[in-house]
């Protein structure tokens, strides 16, 4: 450190410093290249940062800001002015760097032992810092307009201090002269945003000094004639102004503006848009548009697998404008626009729709299904099975009697012969009773789950006669089959002696 001594006596009335003369000793053109040449340096760190890359891509915030600078001393402060300029670039959703350039004046003044201490200084540093937002952690919301912060971080300042102190012949004036020292500075603030290119924000940094210049802003590093503990520590509360630069077409907004979740929502947002766009069916066809060869058929026009609309008889008509989509043409044969020929040429072996019905009657009847409404065969029908020693139907079998119901009521001139059986196990005359529980049980289900009419359905029970499976006790035993009724079948009466549910019976 270098101190020079400059005795300018005041008279003892007078103020002892000149604040015009005071600044200009302070027009110093070395500090202002100072000021230039870390301006310049800001700019090319974060131009190599720039150069690795960052994913996402956001823009980069460049702030400028004025305000009060002050320094907590020894010395009462007067409020001195202060700007400075800020390049930031976020690594996440939470953490940002930044790098700060400040230049200010600061100002004090105060009374001890009847005699006055004033310092005059001016400040330039130059800083990288980290930041921290605060409410960075949001899911619920792509976007926020308010952004809290903390920061902290580490630099190189240099100054120079004009002060006045008390002397034998009167007051005198020394200088501490500018010199580069390092420094720790942390801070916070809140930013506002106005737009996805400006926001606004109130800042406050401290600056804590090392080395012997420390305590020396004010010019005065003892109190009562002890040495200060304490270093001076300027400090400096600003409006901020701030800019994102790039282009919102390709890069965001700086992500410390954006919620922790932004990511996760964009992705859900683009999975979702690009699911509409794979199944998007324009023209309702049933074919979604990725495989659709003709996307613009009109509403309800039948068509093929790749949403061609059909042409079955490849007459050049499609279907639903042939009246004759079936016929197709042969050479030297024509179709008018409804799809019809206009010189049929002679088919030989050709028939007519009443002999294709004749023939089709003919085929029925050899099956003994003359009669349109019993052309249901009872090999077709399923059976149902249950456990031994049951008659209770299981919830498997539900499916089943409710397409054994439906089958009815689509026929509801036939009739269903029911019957039921058992296995080989136990006495024949138990197993009778068993056989017509099972299909009394069948009955009643039908009627009461489904509304078939009781008298739609023929009761029969085998017991353990007609067993499929030649086991005593096979499963495929204890059943019951379904047949349509011819006009001859009849309801079985219960086994004789037989004891009926309400009884106490099976």
């Amino acid at each position: 450190m270098t101190v020079q001594v400059r005795p300018f006596l005041f008279p003892q009335k007078q103020n002892p410093l000149n604040m015009n003369r005071m600044k200009k000793i302070f027009t110093i053109p070395q500090q202002k290249s100072s000021f230039l040449a870390t301006i310049f340096l800001l700019f090319f760190a974060i131009n190599l940062v720039q150069a690795q890359g960052a994913k996402p891509k956001d823009m980069y915030e460049v702030g400028v800001s004025g305000g009060s600078f002050f320094v907590s001393g020894e010395i009462d402060p007067e409020f001195g002015f202060a700007y400075g300029l800020h390049l930031r670039k976020a690594t996440d959703y939470l953490f940002s760097l930044r790098l700060d350039a400040v230049m200010g004046e600061a100002n004090g003044k105060g009374r001890g032992n009847d005699d006055f201490w004033e310092f005059d200084s001016q400040w330039l540093s130059g800083s990288v810092i980290g930041v921290f937002s605060l409410n960075g952690l949001r899911f619920d919301k792509p976007r926020k307009k308010v952004n809290i912060y903390l920061m902290g971080g580490a630099g190189l300042n240099s100054y120079k201090t004009n002060y006045k102190t008390p002397g034998g012949n009167g007051p005198r004036i020394e200088t501490v002269e500018k010199e580069i020292a390092p420094h720790v500075v942390i801070g916070g603030g809140i930013s506002f945003r106005l737009s996805n290119k400006v926001n606004v924000g109130i800042e406050h940094q401290a600056f804590g000094l090392f080395g012997t210049r420390s305590d020396l802003l004010d010019g005065v590093n003892r109190e009562n004639g002890v040495r200060s503990a304490f270093s001076d520590v300027p400090n400096f509360t600003s409006f901020q102004l701030n800019f994102n630069l790039g282009s919102p077409t390709k890069r965001s907004e700086p992500l410390y503006w954006g919620g922790f979740g932004q990511d996760i929502i964009s992705s859900i947002d683009e999975l979702k848009k690009r699911q509409d766009t794979a199944i998007a069916d324009t023209d309702q066809d049933g074919v979604i548009d990725a495989i659709d060869q003709e996307p613009n058929t009109p509403k309800d026009v039948p068509v093929d697998t790749k949403g061609r609309t059909l042409d079955s008889d490849k007459d050049g008509v499609p279907d639903y404008k042939d009246l004759e989509p079936y016929y197709p043409v042969r050479a030297g044969e024509r179709v008018n626009e409804d799809g019809v020929v206009v010189n049929p040429i002679s088919r030989p072996g050709g028939v007519t729709e009443d002999r294709v019905k004749q023939m089709i009657d003919e085929a029925l009847g050899r099956y003994g299904l003359s009669e349109p409404k019993n052309n249901v065969a009872e090999w077709f029908l399923p059976m149902i099975h249950f456990g031994a020693d049951s008659y209770t139907v299981k919830y498997a079998d539900y499916g089943t009697l409710a397409s054994i119901a439906r089958m009815l009521k689509s026929n509801p001139d036939m009739r269903l012969v029911i019957t039921g059986y058992t296995d080989q196990t136990g006495p024949e005359t138990y197993n009778e009773g068993l056989s017509y529980q099972r299909a009394k049980v069948i009955a009643e289900h039908l009627v009461n789950q489904h509304g078939i009419g009781r008298g739609r359905l023929v009761l029969q029970w085998k017991g353990q006669q007609e067993a499929l499976v030649p086991q005593s006790a096979s499963y495929m035993n204890r059943r019951v089959e379904f047949r349509v009724a011819s006009g001859s079948d009849v309801e079985m009466d219960p086994p004789a002696g037989m004891k009926l549910p309400g009884d106490g019976g099976y």
